[in-house]
């Protein structure tokens, strides 16, 4: 089975991270095609984000390090908090909202 690796998720005000679940990837559950992820692994983000500090490896390279076991919703929230996914994708159990505050899985 071939793992399938997300895109990277651009956000409207230009933050930008990867977001991964799979066997390989510091996420619960730990394997491949989970119905649905309640943490996943964030990595790279092209600046640091508040929201994510306590999840990341290596502090003193925020922006050149991974993120592991981050809560699904955390992950909804940062990309919220900067205007919403405008390209990319997100792990089953991340969910995404529109304007309107509803969940556009």
């Amino acid at each position: 089975m071939k793992i399938k690796k997300h895109k990277r998720v651009h956000c409207k005000d230009g933050f930008s991270m990867s977001v991964q679940a799979d066997k390989y990837s510091y996420c619960n559950p730990r394997i491949d095609g989970a119905g649905t992820y309640t943490e996943v692994e964030v990595g790279y983000p092209n600046r640091m984000e508040p929201l994510l500090e306590q999840y990341c490896e290596d502090p003193t390279r925020p922006c050149d390090t991974v993120y592991g076991y981050v809560p699904a919703h955390v992950v909804s929230l940062v990309i919220t908090k900067h205007g919403g996914l405008i390209n990319g994708t997100v792990p089953n159990g991340v969910l995404l909202y529109d304007s309107a505050s509803k969940a556009i899985v």
